[in-house]
């Protein structure tokens, strides 16, 4: 069974059975129509002779003239043995000088039963075979006459057989039209296979992939079924490789984020140690082992700071839930920007927040602690990267809010990659400003993200925003009316006697 695993060979094979059933089928419907037709013609000529004997018989001929040789005819009388003669040899012409056999005692015992009437039966005569005959009365008694069956019998085997060997050819011409039929028509799904096996054989597992197998345009036709499968192929090789280059950037960030945080760390670690080591080389120098502790501790808080916004980074990667409660945005970018403008009064600081905000509080869904930290950060970046004098806008929206300024903008470079971790502008927006360890947007995004929210930047000289979208927090249905209170009923007096 394994030569028929294969789909040709199972249409190939599928092919030849239905042209044997239908050979079969045909084959035998023939021959039995045939069978048919020629035993009425031998009934006819059965009946067309026994009508001839009778008419000889009246007129006192001789009977057999014009019958085919191995014709048998008996006279059955009413009283007394039958006899009978068998046609040996002569013409049909007439001629009454035929060959005449007796019939013996075992073949008129055979024909005896022959019922009388139009229909012609088979009867088996023992040395002579089957016969068809049929029967007729006469004054004296009955006439049988009977033809043999094996013009019929050798006809239908000669027919049969050669029904089995055009049916034979057929069989041989179908297989190889089939074969051939079917291979072509399977050469598309085979170049399918071929590109599938191609992709298959590529290193997948490490480095940057890029899949360029495609089923070629004329496979991919959605109204084939080899074109559907296609199709399908070409949008399963083009997820992998967005899958694939999604998977390798990935892993690019992941070792760029820790050669960054290495990096990041190595600095105060070693400002760490060199100080460390002076205060060691002069413990009697109170002034030198002040500084050295002062800048341990500041250094320290540096460090602190860092692994402190690396563990919040993780821990939103990792997925872990925040907070979700309703949060007064109204009243955190106020207290943000107020915060802000004390920190650095050399800023103009702005709030912007809708008139019917001061009724009715604008409340979103999520963490006030992160949503705090992300007002912080984009507060900080534009104080820090812009120069004094720039005016910072905060806008409120029902659906979170904007951080706009006035500064010199980000540089066109870093927009694109203004989110991602360790990316700073040391050179940008303005000179000589504080440079952080860039993880003040990405912080920014990795926290809208988790609220399920979307963060984006536009910046160009003198109009940068930083536009966050938050959901809504739904709204608080409006208060029931007060219920009335019934009146109380007044004391009796007999209860204000006895009160």
């Amino acid at each position: 069974m394994n030569a028929f695993r294969s789909l040709t060979s199972r249409l190939v094979l599928t092919t030849v059975v239905l042209v044997l059933v239908v050979s079969a089928l045909l084959g035998a419907a023939t021959a039995l129509a045939m069978r048919s037709y020629l035993n009425d013609q031998l009934d006819r000529q059965v009946q067309d002779n026994l009508h001839r004997t009778v008419e000889a018989v009246a007129r006192n001929q001789p009977v057999g003239l014009g019958a085919p040789v191995g014709t048998v005819i008996a006279g059955i009388p009413d009283s007394g043995d039958p006899t009978g003669v068998m046609i040996a040899a002569g013409d049909d012409d007439g001629d009454d000088r035929i060959g005449k056999q007796p019939l013996d005692a075992a073949t008129l015992d055979a024909l005896s039963p022959a019922p009388t009437g139009d229909d012609a039966s088979s009867v088996s005569i023992p040395g002579l075979g089957s016969y068809r005959v049929a029967a007729a009365p006469v004054p004296s008694g009955t006439i049988v006459v009977g033809i043999p069956e094996h013009q019929v019998t050798e006809t239908i085997a000669k027919l049969v057989w050669w029904e089995a060997l055009f049916a034979l050819l057929a069989i041989v011409v179908a297989a190889v039209a089939a074969l051939l039929v079917v291979r072509r028509q399977l050469r598309p799904l085979r170049e399918v296979a071929a590109t599938a096996h191609t992709v298959a054989a590529l290193p997948l597992s490490s480095g940057d992939i890029d899949i360029e197998e495609r089923v070629p345009d004329r496979l991919t036709d959605e109204r084939t079924e080899v074109g559907r499968v296609g199709s399908a192929l070409n949008t399963l090789l083009a997820h992998v490789e967005s899958s694939l280059s999604a998977r390798h950037r990935s892993e690019q960030q992941v070792r760029q984020f820790v050669a960054d945080a290495s990096h990041e760390l190595r600095s105060p670690l070693a400002t760490i140690a060199g100080y460390a080591e002076l205060a060691r080389r002069r413990p009697g120098d109170a002034e030198t082992v002040g500084t050295a502790l002062d800048k341990v501790e500041e250094e320290s808080g540096r460090m602190t700071s860092l692994v402190e916004d690396l563990l919040l980074l993780a821990r939103l990667d990792s997925g872990r839930p925040l907070e979700r409660h309703p949060v007064d945005l109204t009243r955190l970018l106020v207290e943000a920007v107020s915060d802000a403008q004390v920190v650095d009064p050399a800023h103009r600081w702005q709030v912007e927040v809708p008139d019917d905000a001061v009724d009715t509080p604008y409340e979103v869904i999520g963490d006030s602690l992160r949503l705090h930290q992300v007002v912080t950060n984009l507060l900080t970046n534009a104080r820090k990267y812009t120069p004094a004098g720039t005016t910072v806008t905060v806008r409120l929206r029902r659906d979170g809010f904007s951080v706009h300024d006035d500064g010199p903008g980000f540089p066109p470079e870093l927009v694109d990659h203004a989110f991602e971790r360790f990316v700073r502008g040391d050179a940008a927006r303005t000179r000589g400003a504080e440079v952080g360890v860039g993880l003040g947007l990405a912080l920014v995004q990795a926290i809208v993200t988790a609220h399920g929210g979307t963060v984006a930047l536009r910046s160009v000289p003198g109009d940068t925003t930083v536009d966050v979208r938050l959901t809504p927090a739904p709204a608080a249905p409006p208060p029931e009316p007060p219920r009335p209170v019934p009146a109380a009923t007044p004391p009796s007096p007999r209860g204000a006697a006895h009160g």
